[in-house]
């Protein structure tokens, strides 16, 4: 099977990273949460439908592919990470960008203010989501089910934003909006590297089980 370039899967790594961006502009700008939280689907579904690369729709699928598969994954990581700061960066230079820096700064402040554990877990029930968001998208786009495809899509996103899951890309979008300063990019490593590792254990959770059951 021939390799995707590294270049290839950056590109489309990063434009998902700007469409998870526009996703979170407009939940932290929409004063309704429950439409907010439907509009950002927007970006998940677009992902799905050209085919882009999200790294929580990625990461599920390790247990089912090669060793070499990993560099496909951390290469979204880091072009989603790409694509959310571009979109901060951006929106923050529009007259939308105060409103946006100001929400932003008091999602993140939630956030950072919880333990470990709680992050980790939260970070794992939105990884699950968003594996069954994506699988189920990938079915439908296979049998052609538009109706199902739009449903799939949107309803796990919702229900880890009104749940409060934590989205390690879409809270990549919320903490660079919230930065003040650039000297301040490194300080919320340590809470995206958790929740980067709770959607990885939540995403990878099904494909294991199934895997295991195979076997069996």
């Amino acid at each position: 099977m021939k390799l995707e370039s590294a270049k290839s899967i950056f590109a489309k790594a990063v434009i998902s990273g700007f469409l998870i961006g526009i996703g979170g502009i407009v939940y932290l700008v929409c004063e309704n949460k429950y439409i907010g939280g439907f509009l950002f689907s927007f970006g998940l579904f677009c992902i799905i439908q050209y085919g882009f690369a999200l790294f929580t729709g990625k990461v599920g699928y390790i247990p089912e592919n090669e060793p070499i598969y990993l560099r496909e994954v951390g290469l979204t990581l880091l072009g989603n990470m790409t694509g959310t700061g571009i979109s901060a960066l951006f929106i923050r230079l529009t007259r939308v960008g105060a409103i946006v820096h100001e929400h932003a700064v008091n999602s993140m402040a939630t956030k950072m203010g919880d333990g470990f554990l709680s992050r980790l877990l939260l970070g794992y029930f939105c990884g699950m989501l968003m594996y069954l968001a994506v699988d189920n998208g990938k079915r439908c786009k296979a049998d052609k089910f538009d109706t199902a495809l739009v449903f799939g899509t949107a309803v796990p996103v919702m229900v880890f934003i009104f749940c409060g899951f934590n989205h390690s890309v879409a809270d990549c979008f919320y903490y660079f909006a919230s930065l003040s300063s650039p000297n301040e990019i490194l300080s919320g490593s340590l809470y995206v590297l958790t929740i980067v590792l709770g959607n990885a254990l939540g995403g990878m959770s099904i494909p294991c089980v199934k895997k295991l059951f195979d076997k069996s």
